[in-house]
């Protein structure tokens, strides 16, 4: 099962030793709570027309918590936008087992382990997604890909199999993959880029609407 080998993952040293250590020196603030510390598996719809996709788990959200996006900032704004859409049953996320259910969606990242500094290297990068993402696109077989953030957008491109030159990454920019997939862009949900306004809530919810226009035909 897919899940599983992405909890038990242990290919890549450097992340493993970062994600136990997080989870053993615990943030003051979740002392008290058991942290997941392994890879981070996607969830959501497994019918999901659309695949949302982030980073790598925060070392405090996602890797305390155990799903993606759950228990911090920025998936506060993700999934109060896909609520707003009817793309999630509620919106918040604060633990797996907070009822949260998605529908159409599925919300995964190309990294499934918690970087230092949020910053996978290279070889890192390119061992998970070929280990574990391409999988999980394959097994979802989504319509359309939505990249939060350059990151997710360079992967997804290399994922489609484009040829040539690759588009550029922007707020709402859109490409058709060679493998006919279409990508949307976002701004990822991060706090730098909620707190200053950079990415605000209409534009968030706007990108959603797009991907939804898309997936339909």
């Amino acid at each position: 099962m897919l899940a599983t080998g992405v909890a038990g993952c242990r290919r890549c040293p450097r992340l493993v030793a970062h994600r136990e250590a997080v989870a053993r020196d615990k943030r003051a603030a979740f002392a008290d709570q058991d942290y997941w510390g392994r890879g981070v598996p996607g969830f959501g719809d497994p019918d999901a027309d659309i695949l949302v996709v982030g980073l790598a788990p925060a070392a405090h959200g996602a890797n305390r918590t155990g799903r993606m996006f759950t228990g911090d900032r920025s998936g506060d704004m993700l999934f109060a936008s896909l609520h707003r859409l009817g793309l999630a049953n509620q919106p918040t996320a604060t633990d797996r087992n907070d009822g949260l259910t998605l529908d159409g969606v599925w919300v995964s990242s190309p990294v499934k382990c918690a970087p230092p500094d949020n910053r996978p290297t290279t070889t890192e990068r390119d061992t998970c997604v070929s280990t574990w993402l391409a999988d999980e696109v394959a097994t979802i077989d989504p319509v359309v890909l939505v990249a939060l953030g350059g990151f997710a957008w360079d992967v997804c491109c290399r994922l489609g199999g484009w040829e040539g030159r690759k588009p550029r990454f922007g707020h709402g920019a859109e490409a058709v993959l060679a493998d006919g997939r279409h990508l949307v862009a976002s701004y990822h949900v991060s706090q730098l880029n909620t707190f200053t306004g950079r990415l605000t809530d209409e534009m968030l919810d706007e990108v959603f609407a797009r991907a939804m226009d898309l997936a339909t035909g």
